[in-house]
């Protein structure tokens, strides 16, 4: 496995439309070395979710944590998801503090959906349907943001939220 270089907001890829992966693709030794690579690349800069495009590949595909730690302490395996298609359920929108691997340091609040449905390809090739809520919505939309050309700023409504990572720590969270 090798862990990747993220692009950094500015990077044209980080604003391109991503191509969606032929279903005779995901199986294929290309595909799957970069969903190794890509939890490897999410894993060693303690991500909980990475897309394609902040990895130089404009392809619909990004690999999350979705699951907090299970009952026995584990955490779960990170899930690819291909070629995402989401739903949102009901129209409760929530907005919370977001951050990004490709915008480092920096955190700001987003409104999304509180609760989706996404209809996708897993990594096997196998069509999935999840129903996800709270955090794991927000790391959906998030990601999925990032195969439409969308950064987290995009979403924002306001800028006022807008904190680098130690000033957040510092004023933004409650002990």
């Amino acid at each position: 496995m090798s862990i990747l270089k993220v692009a950094r907001m500015g990077h044209p890829v980080l604003r391109a439309k991503a191509r969606a992966v032929d279903r005779s693709e995901i199986k294929g030794a290309a595909i799957q070395k970069l969903i190794d690579d890509m939890i490897d690349t999410m894993v060693e800069y303690h991500g909980v979710g990475l897309a394609a495009p902040q990895v130089h590949e404009g392809v619909r595909l990004f690999v999350a944590s979705l699951d907090a730690d299970t009952d026995e302490g584990e955490r779960r395996e990170p899930i690819a998801i291909i070629n995402p298609e989401i739903t949102p359920v009901g129209s409760e929108i929530v907005e919370d503090w977001e951050g990004c691997l490709s915008i480092p340091d920096i955190r700001g609040r987003v409104p999304r959906a509180r609760e989706i449905t996404v209809r996708a390809f897993d990594r096997k090739g196998d069509r999935i349907e999840i129903t996800a809520h709270n955090f794991a919505a927000r790391v959906i939309q998030h990601e999925t943001d990032h195969l439409n050309g969308v950064l987290f700023f995009d979403r924002m409504r306001s800028f006022d939220s807008l904190t680098f990572l130690e000033e957040y720590s510092r004023y933004w969270v409650k002990d």
